[in-house]
Protein backbone atom coordinates (compact mmCIF):
# COMPACT_ATOMS: atom_id res chain seq x y z
CA UNK A 1 0.00 0.00 0.00
CA UNK A 2 0.94 3.24 -0.40
CA UNK A 3 0.87 5.97 2.29
CA UNK A 4 -1.88 8.20 0.45
CA UNK A 5 -3.76 4.70 0.48
CA UNK A 6 -4.11 4.23 4.15
CA UNK A 7 -4.71 7.96 5.07
CA UNK A 8 -7.70 7.90 2.51
CA UNK A 9 -9.10 4.52 4.27
CA UNK A 10 -8.55 6.24 7.50
CA UNK A 11 -9.95 9.81 7.10
CA UNK A 12 -13.12 8.32 5.03
CA UNK A 13 -14.17 6.26 7.73
CA UNK A 14 -12.86 8.88 10.45
CA UNK A 15 -14.55 12.09 9.30
CA UNK A 16 -13.03 14.89 11.21
CA UNK A 17 -9.68 13.08 11.95
CA UNK A 18 -6.64 14.25 10.21
CA UNK A 19 -3.78 11.91 9.45
CA UNK A 20 -0.20 12.16 8.90
CA UNK A 21 1.30 8.86 7.19
CA UNK A 22 4.80 8.24 6.97
CA UNK A 23 6.38 4.57 5.68
CA UNK A 24 6.17 2.58 2.49
CA UNK A 25 5.51 -0.69 1.41
CA UNK A 26 3.96 -2.65 4.17
CA UNK A 27 5.03 -0.75 7.22
CA UNK A 28 4.01 2.56 8.51
CA UNK A 29 3.87 5.30 10.94
CA UNK A 30 0.41 7.34 11.33
CA UNK A 31 0.23 10.38 13.74
CA UNK A 32 -3.64 10.72 13.98
CA UNK A 33 -5.33 13.94 14.96
CA UNK A 34 -8.39 14.00 16.49
CA UNK A 35 -9.81 15.18 20.20
CA UNK A 36 -12.36 12.20 20.01
CA UNK A 37 -9.39 9.86 19.50
CA UNK A 38 -7.17 11.70 22.22
CA UNK A 39 -10.40 11.45 24.48
CA UNK A 40 -10.29 7.60 24.06
CA UNK A 41 -7.82 4.90 26.33
CA UNK A 42 -4.71 4.13 24.31
CA UNK A 43 -6.47 0.60 23.99
CA UNK A 44 -9.63 1.77 22.86
CA UNK A 45 -7.54 4.06 20.23
CA UNK A 46 -5.85 1.29 18.58
CA UNK A 47 -8.67 -1.03 18.77
CA UNK A 48 -10.45 1.80 16.42
CA UNK A 49 -7.92 1.73 13.93
CA UNK A 50 -7.08 -1.93 14.15
CA UNK A 51 -10.36 -2.03 13.56
CA UNK A 52 -10.49 0.10 9.76
CA UNK A 53 -7.43 -1.54 8.96
CA UNK A 54 -7.90 -5.15 9.90
CA UNK A 55 -8.50 -6.05 6.06
CA UNK A 56 -4.96 -4.69 4.56
CA UNK A 57 -3.56 -6.38 7.54
CA UNK A 58 -4.73 -9.28 7.15
CA UNK A 59 -3.94 -9.91 3.60
CA UNK A 60 -0.78 -8.50 3.96
CA UNK A 61 -0.87 -5.02 2.18
CA UNK A 62 0.08 -3.80 6.12
CA UNK A 63 2.99 -5.83 7.98
CA UNK A 64 3.39 -3.17 10.79
CA UNK A 65 1.99 -0.55 12.32
CA UNK A 66 3.03 2.23 14.92
CA UNK A 67 0.54 5.18 15.82
CA UNK A 68 0.51 8.16 17.72
CA UNK A 69 -2.19 10.25 18.90
CA UNK A 70 -2.87 14.13 19.47
CA UNK A 71 -5.44 16.73 20.03
CA UNK A 72 -6.07 19.19 17.94
CA UNK A 73 -4.31 21.96 20.75
CA UNK A 74 -1.35 19.54 21.15
CA UNK A 75 -0.45 19.08 17.33
CA UNK A 76 -1.07 22.56 16.83
CA UNK A 77 1.72 23.47 19.89
CA UNK A 78 3.99 20.93 19.04
CA UNK A 79 6.40 23.13 17.62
Amino acid sequence: MQPHEVKDLIEQQLPGVQVEVAGEGCNFQLILISDELAALSPVKRQQQIYALLNEPIADGRIHAVTMKFFTRDAWADRT
